[in-house]
């Protein structure tokens, strides 16, 4: 077994030897830190930043460790002899606290993860394996970050009295994957997802109390700005989130047309950011309630698309998912939402509508974005909301001829869809997934890379639902 700092000092030196490496042949000037980093060369500075990522994961990883150890040597049993109390402190939560600098959630989380991953001492004296041994590994490696081994760890706790202890295991061996090859948003999106079907019948009680913790408030301050703060359960911010979107798109979409046409802009330039455009959405649609009586055009063929599989919606057993919302649903909520007109059920395993066209239609229709949506769950590269992405052919209508069909169908937004012809990506969708091939200067090997929802959703092969 490798001593606990060999790793860290082999890293610690492959670090030293990229920053050598990373300055110009002629040498660095002057030796202060941030004069150094502007001097190296663009790869050299993405290998100092993959160096450093891993030396924080692995310190915070033997950062877990020490601190579970001072938590286990702080416990009741120990009284005022106890570490902590011993050093002046309350507990061991606010003695962590105060060495990192940190805050006590912060500190807490390390304990919680320490102690979750560390082995156990049994009565007869043997180390027993840690609760999470997939997460153990994974932080020993390291692999995964703190963020992503806490609300792995966390999630397994919350169901462990619930759930079958293999299929738990599956779902903590399928995360601890997901989370060395992908961003903690998506992770987290996982997470959810895998607490719906390890916890079936935890879904609506959870649904229930998120919505008892909805609200609104109110407030003028003192310079007469009005501060609205909501907090909206999953059913109650679908419609609202997916209201605020279509009129957000409809003024990008507007800025592109008018980008590409090379005529003449508007008179007065729209430099509003996202932040504003979503502030005038919600008193657009305001105003609209209170003095008209259409629709307004950006939200005619709004809806908001609830995806649930057949047998969930016949027997209301299991859980849905709202697109752009990552929280699951109950099969009940699904159920209630299915016969509201103002909403989309897009049922799986049922008959479907005839989806692909061919070359008869250059734009996708209504039903194949349905249908794209439930494979993609969004762009299917970097996952950005549904609702600010594109239905894109794979293989161009014009100059490859390409049908628009599912198999020719990605879902995008404009920043990846750039990318990939700039920079010559492959892309290759199939029923379930989506794989982008990136080129040769980007990676010699060419591993495809998993896209679409089928990165942070496990297999219901590896999950009983």
């Amino acid at each position: 077994m490798e001593a606990p700092l060999a790793s860290l000092e082999r890293d610690l030196a492959m670090l030293r030897a990229a920053w050598a490496e990373a300055m110009p042949a002629f040498g660095a000037i002057g030796g202060d830190a941030q004069v150094e980093v502007e001097q190296m060369s663009d790869a050299g500075l993405v290998q100092v930043t993959d160096l450093l990522s891993r030396l924080r994961r692995e310190l915070d990883g033997l950062l877990t460790r020490v601190a579970a150890e001072v938590a286990r040597r702080s416990g009741p049993e120990f009284g005022d002899q106890g570490l902590a109390k011993a050093h002046g402190f309350h507990n061991p939560v606010r003695l962590i606290a105060a060495s990192t600098g940190g805050s006590r959630s912060d500190a807490a989380k390390l304990i919680a993860v320490g102690t979750a991953t560390a082995e156990r001492a049994t009565f007869t004296g043997d180390r027993a394996p840690a609760r999470h041994p997939h997460l153990a590994t994974a932080l020993a490696s390291p692999a995964i970050s703190l963020e992503a081994a806490s609300a792995i760890a966390g999630m397994l706790d919350r169901v462990a009295l619930r759930t079958d202890p293999a299929l738990a295991d599956a779902a903590e061996a399928a995360l601890v994957q997901l989370a060395a090859d992908v961003p903690l948003e998506v992770v987290m999106r996982g997470v959810r997802e895998a607490e719906a079907r390890l916890d079936a019948d935890g879904v609506e009680p959870r649904e229930e109390h998120l919505r008892a913790e909805r609200a609104l408030t109110i407030r003028e301050d003192a310079n007469g700005m009005v501060h609205l703060r909501a907090r909206l359960d999953p059913v109650s911010a679908a419609p609202v989130k997916a209201a605020i979107e279509a009129l957000v798109s409809h003024t990008l979409r507007r800025r592109t047309d008018e980008a590409m046409s090379g005529g003449e802009g508007p008179v007065v330039d729209d430099r509003r950011s996202i932040p504003q455009l979503q502030a005038d959405a919600l008193a657009d649609i305001a105003r609209h309630t209170l003095g008209c009586e259409q629709t307004l055009t950006s939200l005619a063929t709004t809806t908001v698309v609830v995806r649930v599989d057949l047998e969930t919606l016949i027997t209301g057993l299991g859980h849905a998912r709202i697109d752009g919302i990552d929280q699951p649903i109950s099969a009940a909520s699904a159920r209630r939402m299915a016969v509201d007109a103002e909403f989309i059920p897009a049922v799986m395993g049922g008959d479907s509508l005839p989806l692909d066209l061919g070359r008869a239609s250059r734009l996708f229709t209504r039903a194949q974005r349905l249908a794209l949506g439930e494979r993609d769950g969004g762009c299917a590269s970097c996952g950005q909301n549904i609702g600010y992405v594109e239905a894109h052919h794979v293989r161009w209508w014009e100059r490859d001829t390409g049908p628009t069909d599912l198999a020719n169908g990605v879902l995008l937004c404009s920043f990846c869809h750039h990318a990939m012809h700039r920079e010559g990506w492959t892309i290759r969708p199939d029923p379930v997934g989506v794989w982008f091939i990136p080129p040769p200067h980007i990676d010699p090997s060419q591993r495809p890379r998993l896209g679409g929802r089928a990165r942070f959703e496990l297999a219901r092969t590896e999950i009983a639902a």
